[in-house]
């Protein structure tokens, strides 16, 4: 009740506007799960939502990274970008690190956040292994950092691969709690029942998780100490095929169903990276090649790779060799990130009470 005695009216329920936020780490060379589980399905997403797409160079941080490595590695995720079609005048391309509020609105949201909820978070577990102890405070609230990235611009929708969906399971948890403790601030400046948008996952297409050539049961990473584990997007065409030609599996040709490959890790990856290369599902693949040897399969494989990935990795050769013209793009992504980033704070700082210019 309010001072007349009569019920304060419900706040209407707040409209968001849809739009799409993710990013990249700026951490070594990318690979093809870099590609089929992240910059692909940027691209597909341009023509359906407002895209802001991030390198996360906060992120790379929080584990050690050579300075110089670091401004090349930045440079070379956003050709990337650029060579695999995405329209930077069209939507937003920047790297992280030139918009202050990411930051700003993680401390807000490191207050929000509680302690049990980031000690669920199994990437900093699997990252840290034994020695937790001598892992950055800032791999440890990586998710909360995370959370700000993405509701800094009041996204939407992410595209992530299943590992870091968890994540941004986070990011709604922190939205709505942020939402529920400031809940009548946040209807008294007029945003309705909600500021932050609890923001979706989209997990698309038969090749989200990209696991290991060398072993199917991890996933592709940038780290495994062997250059034979995953296929580097400026690998060659005699690298490719060398590559897949090495690629472990099994003796048994491929199944005709899909269920003949659930026990057959290796498999099911080389089956799974040809579909998403293709367009195709897992159960297409198999029609085509089931009860084939992987000397059939594969060298089909390496073909299908070089062709998808050969034009991109000479955009991406022409483009990282125009600094000048990467840094104009992160530059101007940057400016017009922040003016969206600049307003979600101005409202946050209203919101939580503190005083500003």
């Amino acid at each position: 009740m309010d001072a007349s005695g009569t019920a304060p009216a419900t706040a209407p329920k707040t409209v968001f506007k849809q739009k799409v936020f993710s990013g990249v780490q700026p951490t070594g060379n990318l690979h093809l799960g870099n590609y089929l589980g992240a910059v692909t399905k940027f691209v597909d997403l341009q023509d359906r939502y407002d895209c802001i797409y991030c390198v996360v160079d906060l992120h790379a941080i929080t584990v050690w990274q050579d300075p110089p490595e670091l401004t090349r590695a930045i440079r070379e995720v956003t050709a990337a970008f650029l060579a695999a079609g995405i329209d930077p005048k069209k939507h937003i391309v920047f790297n992280q690190s030139q918009v202050a509020e990411h930051a700003e609105l993680a401390w807000v949201f490191n207050c929000v956040a509680r302690l049990g909820w980031m000690n669920r978070m199994t990437q900093f577990k699997e990252k840290t292994g034994k020695d937790r102890e001598n892992a950055s405070l800032g791999l440890y609230a990586y998710p909360s950092l995370m959370a700000a990235d993405i509701l800094v611009y009041r996204a939407t929708h992410v595209p992530v691969g299943e590992d870091q969906k968890q994540h941004v399971e986070l990011a709604r948890d922190i939205a709505q709690k942020f939402n529920n403790d400031f809940g009548p601030q946040i209807a008294s400046h007029g945003f309705g029942d909600a500021f932050f948008p609890l923001p979706e996952p989209l997990i698309q297409g038969p090749a989200t998780r990209v696991m290991s050539l060398r072993d199917g049961s991890k996933k592709m990473s940038k780290s495994d100490p062997s250059d034979q584990s995953r296929i580097a997007l400026t690998d060659d065409a005699d690298a490719i095929a060398m590559k897949i030609r090495r690629a472990k599996t099994d003796p048994d040709p491929l199944p005709h169903e899909e269920k003949g490959l659930e026990t057959r890790p290796e498999a099911d990856n080389l089956v799974g990276i040809y579909a998403a290369l293709s367009g195709k599902t897992r159960a297409d693949v198999l029609k085509e090649f089931g009860g084939a040897q992987f000397s059939v399969f594969k060298p089909a494989l390496a073909d299908l790779l070089v062709a998808k990935l050969s034009p991109i990795t000479a955009e991406m050769r022409r483009l990282k060799d125009d600094v000048s013209y990467i840094d104009s793009v992160l530059a101007d992504g940057s400016a017009r990130a922040q003016v969206i980033a600049a307003e979600t704070m101005k409202s946050v700082k209203d919101i939580v009470g503190f005083v500003r210019r």
